[in-house]
């Protein structure tokens, strides 16, 4: 059996990492395809090379664009590119345009099966791209690999044609493996000198790119009784600037810094009072066994229902009162956080590799 493995954007190669990991380990053939959808060299080589990952065989450069241009390169680009390695597997993870189009060029190349990592997750909110990426994924996919069992019940309920795998979440692997090693090696908390700060991040398109729903969020962030640091995307950053925010931001409690490399943002998501995001992975992350924070999620919705279920995150929409009043009321009552992630016990990797072989015996 010969896997490629799919990675771009910065939660592909976190949670394909525990993959990698894994094939290494046990010696199967395999290559890693780099979408270059994060063409950022920050934003994707110093993940790799914090989580000792090999470099990827090839990067595809596929960049940015519109939604369509991007999944159109990915999809010619992809093409290529299975047809010069020829796996047996195209494994793809999540939602990104770079995915879809790798799943999608493989679905149509015969003798090549397309996984899935990480299906049947929902938010049924239709304004976020990505909600199309994973729904499309699913139905074109052979093998999927849903994190728990209610993105399995959602799979069945869709009549999903592709054989269907509870296996955790590979997000918890990483956690598990690299925190320590981030505890380690950085510097960051000393490097910044800071200590009883709120973590947040914010980089959806329906959120930073309307100044209405982007305004009522930082007015929310301006009145809360915290010192909140924010490791922001370059592209927020711009919006503000855009927006005319800048100036009133710098003058608040939120302190802009430089995105940071991935064991950096474990130590500062471990060290954080709390965490508000508009980030499904960083939803997952938090209930991590040895990160273990309460989320707000400034969105409406949230295709990890799990997290909120299970106590670890809250839903706060994105109008400025709503924020207020959850955020405040949540932690008065301050309900204890479960000692167990709804996403899995750090053996996810295994699982998917573990079934592969099977089906390729």
């Amino acid at each position: 059996m010969k896997i490629m493995i799919v990675i771009g954007t910065r939660p592909e190669i976190v949670k394909m990492a525990p993959i990698i990991d894994y094939v290494e380990k046990i010696g199967i053939d395999f290559v890693v395809i780099h979408s270059g959808q994060h063409y950022s060299n920050f934003m994707s080589d110093a993940f790799i090379s914090d989580l000792e990952l090999p470099p990827p065989d090839e990067n595809l450069g596929i960049g940015s664009g519109t939604q369509a241009e991007q999944t159109a390169k990915g999809l010619v680009e992809f093409e290529k590119s299975i047809f010069r390695n020829m796996p047996d597997v195209v494994l793809v993870q999540g939602d990104t345009n770079s995915a879809f189009a790798a799943g999608l060029a493989g679905a149509k190349i015969h003798d090549v099966k397309v996984g899935h990592v990480e299906a049947g997750l929902r938010s049924y909110d239709l304004r976020m791209p990505e909600e199309y990426n994973r729904r499309l994924l699913d139905h074109l996919s052979d093998f999927l690999f849903a994190p728990t069992q209610m993105n399995y019940e959602i799979l069945m309920r869709e009549n999903v044609f592709g054989k269907v795998y509870v296996t955790g979440n590979t997000v918890i692997d990483a956690c598990i493996r690299h925190l320590p090693i981030a505890e380690k090696k950085s510097d960051i908390l000393s490097k910044l000198n800071i200590s009883d700060y709120v973590l947040l991040t914010l980089h959806r398109a329906e959120n930073v790119d309307d100044p209405k729903t982007l305004k009522s969020i930082l007015d929310a962030l301006f009145e809360l009784d915290e010192q909140i640091l924010f490791p922001a995307h370059p592209r927020t950053v711009n919006r503000f600037y855009e927006f005319n925010f800048m100036e009133r931001i710098k003058k608040s409690n939120i302190r802009l810094i430089q995105p940071v490399s991935y064991l950096d943002f474990l130590v500062l998501m471990k060290n954080s009072k709390y965490i508000i995001t508009d980030s499904g992975g960083i939803q997952e992350e938090a209930t991590a066994p040895n990160i273990r924070k309460r989320v707000f999620v400034v969105r409406d919705s949230t295709e990890r229902q799990e997290a909120a279920e299970a106590g670890f995150a809250v839903v706060v929409g994105t109008q400025k009162d709503k924020i207020l009043e959850e955020i405040r009321t949540t932690l008065e009552n301050q309900p204890p956080l479960p000692s167990k992630s709804p996403f899995g016990d750090g053996r996810s990797a295994e699982r998917i590799i573990e079934f592969l072989l099977k089906h390729y015996d």
